[in-house]
This record gives C-alpha cells, sequence and structure tokens, in this order.
C-alpha cells in the first residue's frame, strides 16, 4: 500500500526526462566580407579619409575678458551674422564713455579756439595744436567703441559649429579661439598618404571616392587631388591631402574612401592577373596562408592561398581563389570551419 505514491512519483520522473530537449538556438557571428575583384596591376591605392569643410575658421574675440553667454554648441547651423558668443563688456563700455568724454572736451575746446583766433586773441599755431588734439581724441573715441564691440563674437559665414572650445565663465585673451567653424560651401576628403606613396601622387589628378555611412553606399563621386602636403607628419609619417568634391551637400564628418588610379603597378612588374585583398583578410596557417570562403548558404570554410608578395595596399595572391568569391576581409582568427556568419559590407547585412 506504501509503494503506490513511490511508483507514481517515479512514472512522472521517467516521463519528464524522455520529452526531447529544444536544440540550441545558434547566433550567427557578424563579419565584414568582400567579393574579390580587385587585380594588383590596376594601379590603384586606396585611402580612408574624413569628409570636411573646405574652409575651417577658429573664431576669437579680438579682446580679452570673461565669457557671459556662449549661445551655439557643437552641430549647430548658424548664419552669417548670428551671435555666436559674449563678453562681459563693462570694462570697455566706460572706456568707451571715458574716451567720447574726452573727444567732446577737445570739440568744445577747438570752437572756443576757433572764435579767439577770430578775434586775434591767439596764434594759428595754438590753434592748429587744439585740432589736431581733436583729432587724436577722435580717433582714440572710435577705437573705443570698436574694442567694445569686439565684445560680441558674430559668425561672419553661414556654417556649421565643428566644436566649441571654451565655455560660459571662462576669461579668454584676445584671439584665443572659442568656436571652430566650417563654412558651408565647398565640401574635401581628408586623407593621410604613407611615405611610400607619396611621389606617385600629383596634385590635381583624379580620384574616385565613395561613402561608407549608411544608405550612401552608392555615392560615387570623381573629385581631385588639390593639396598635398609637402612635409609628413612628424608623428604618423604621412603626408595630409585634401581631395576636393563637386557635391556641396556632403555631410561634415562622414567617412570616405578614396581611389587613385595611377594606371600601372607600383613597381610596374606585370602580375599576370594576380590578385589583391586586403591584409586582415589573411590567415596564417603554420607557415601557409590562407582565406575564409564564404558560400552562397553564408558558412565558411578554409582556403590554402599562394601569397606572391605584400604591399602597403594588401597582399598580392597568386593562385587559391578567383575573382568573384566572397572571403571574410576581418576577424579571421575568430572564425571556425563550418560556422555560419552574419556577412557584412559596406555597413550593411547581406
Amino acid at each position: 500500500m506504501k509503494t503506490t505514491p513511490l511508483f507514481t512519483v517515479l512514472i512522472f520522473a521517467l516521463s519528464a526526462c524522455s520529452k526531447e530537449v529544444p536544440p540550441a538556438v545558434q547566433i550567427e557571428r557578424p563579419a565584414l566580407t568582400q567579393v574579390v575583384g580587385g587585380f594588383a596591376g590596376d594601379g590603384f591605392h586606396v585611402y580612408s579619409g574624413e569628409i570636411r569643410a573646405r574652409h575651417e575658421i577658429a573664431l576669437g574675440f579680438r579682446v580679452g575678458g570673461k565669457i557671459i553667454q556662449r549661445l551655439a554648441d557643437a552641430g549647430a547651423v548658424v548664419t552669417a551674422g548670428q551671435v555666436l558668443a559674449r563678453l562681459d563688456s563693462a570694462d570697455e563700455g566706460l572706456q568707451a564713455s571715458s574716451a567720447d568724454a574726452q573727444y567732446q572736451l577737445a570739440k568744445d575746446e577747438v570752437e572756443r579756439y576757433r572764435m579767439l583766433r577770430s578775434k586775434n586773441f591767439v596764434s594759428q599755431s595754438a590753434l592748429d595744436a587744439k585740432e589736431a588734439a581733436l583729432k587724436s581724441m577722435s580717433a582714440q573715441a572710435g577705437l573705443a567703441r570698436n574694442q567694445s564691440a569686439y565684445t560680441t563674437l558674430v559668425a561672419e559665414h553661414a556654417g556649421v559649429v565643428m566644436a566649441t572650445l571654451a565655455e560660459a565663465g571662462q576669461v579668454v585673451s584676445a584671439g584665443q579661439p572659442v568656436i571652430k567653424l566650417a563654412q558651408d560651401g565647398e565640401r574635401e576628403v581628408a586623407i593621410a598618404v604613407p611615405e611610400s606613396q607619396f611621389a606617385g601622387l600629383k596634385v590635381g589628378m583624379k580620384a574616385e571616392v565613395t561613402l561608407w555611412g549608411e544608405g550612401s553606399e552608392n555615392y560615387h563621386q570623381t573629385g581631385r587631388l588639390r593639396e598635398l602636403s609637402p612635409a609628413a607628419d612628424a608623428a604618423s609619417r604621412t603626408y595630409a591631402a585634401r581631395i576636393s568634391l563637386p557635391d556641396a551637400a556632403v555631410p561634415l564628418g562622414m567617412t570616405a574612401q578614396v581611389r587613385f588610379n595611377r594606371g600601372a603597378s607600383r613597381t610596374g612588374e606585370q602580375t599576370n592577373g594576380e590578385l589583391i585583398v586586403p591584409l586582415t583578410a589573411i590567415f596564417q596557417q603554420g607557415d601557409k596562408s590562407a582565406v575564409w570562403i564564404v558560400a552562397p548558404d553564408h558558412s565558411v570554410s578554409l582556403r590554402t592561398v599562394q601569397v606572391s608578395s605584400y604591399r602597403d595596399d594588401g597582399a598580392v595572391i597568386s593562385g587559391g581563389i578567383a575573382a568573384g568569391e566572397r572571403i571574410v576581409s576581418a576577424g579571421v582568427h575568430k572564425l571556425n570551419a563550418g560556422e555560419k556568419i552574419q556577412a557584412i559590407e559596406n555597413g550593411s547585412s547581406l
């Protein structure tokens, strides 16, 4: 009689164990990919850059003082003549009032001397001295009024505030940058050119520009190399360059890809259809090099390739892959054979 409850419990336990465990959900790892298609002999060199304004102005007060208002924040769109910041103008106002009083006194003095001169009570030289003093006081009064007006920082051009370099309550000196303004109008791409490729660039050469931002993967413009610094940066050992764009409506700060076509291989050798892939796509297996091939079902497999040379813009592949195949271009050391990935290209999933 006592074994019946125990028997019932065992039946329920066995039936619970017999239920099928749901399979674990496999999360596809996101990975950057690209289609192999660039030949090593195409003479293309690709650089990453940032969209910048042709004219970037650091605005500051022409007099020193304490900031009492800053009326524009970073990212604000401003118009020509808009007030951006103000200084405490109490001292400048007092100086302007003092200069005006001195000017009025000198003016009255000249009027009296002119009347006395008309009656021949004073010499002409005395009148000339008073008139010279009047001109000096007039100039000082005008200077004081200008100094008072300089306590208001005004945008001379329409544009976008790139950065604010001072806050309300801060004491600044004359000329100290307070706001950095990107002026409306021409847009450019700022890039850094390595030493090994500096000699092949000439001002005026064409460049293809592609944007990386969301929704702009089809943006292609032909720009021109407008400026190339003659001196390398002391820290990075690269040369600053600017590529002018025909489209002035490109948003500031976007990442852009710049490609120069030099029409020949950098070293001048014949490449016989060799392909070029990013250096980050190469996976080392001992003394062999390999790349991850992405199948149509987004699974990856490792394939050995023959690397004939390494260049600044990528690895030159002489065998193992064909143009049109999709490979993983970054994060190759985190993958496993047969694993399915979430292929990402140009910032969007495939």
